[in-house]
């Protein structure tokens, strides 16, 4: 049975929000922006409704950084960097993993590996700069 999408004007304001930042955020940031023009805004919804949209492939999730889960609308191929300076994530685009390594890894591991996303750690732009400057 086909799954029927409901449209709300909370559902659209969370995605608009996910889409209009870099900075790969929580629910809680998602939350905290959106509270103000919807009073009645529930965390839970926040969650589910992110949630929701890594199930439709509309964003997707990072995974637990720095003790929180991260999301990210940008689903096209890429890898992040967690900066060790900030705890901020940055997008790092680039081929890592190529279909050759993948399919040694496959190999090598009898797996069928078929994507690979990777989480770099070291410093963002802006922390290399200041530490570049001490």
């Amino acid at each position: 049975m086909e799954r029927k999408e409901h449209f709300s004007r909370k559902r659209a304001a969370i995605l608009e929000a996910l889409r209009g930042t870099a900075c790969h955020p929580t629910a809680d940031w998602v939350y905290g922006q959106l509270k103000p023009r919807f009073p009645d805004l529930s965390l839970g919804t926040v969650y589910r409704n992110l949630h929701y949209f890594c199930e439709t492939g509309q964003a997707v999730s990072l995974g637990v950084v720095a003790g929180y889960e991260r999301f990210d609308a940008r689903t096209e191929p890429h890898h992040h960097l967690v900066c060790a300076g900030c705890g901020g994530v940055v997008d790092v685009f680039g081929d890592v993993m190529g279909p050759k390594v993948l399919e040694e890894l496959s190999n090598a591991s009898g797996c069928k590996i078929e994507g690979a996303s990777v989480h770099f750690y070291g410093l963002c732009p802006e922390c290399a700069k200041q530490q570049k400057s001490e």
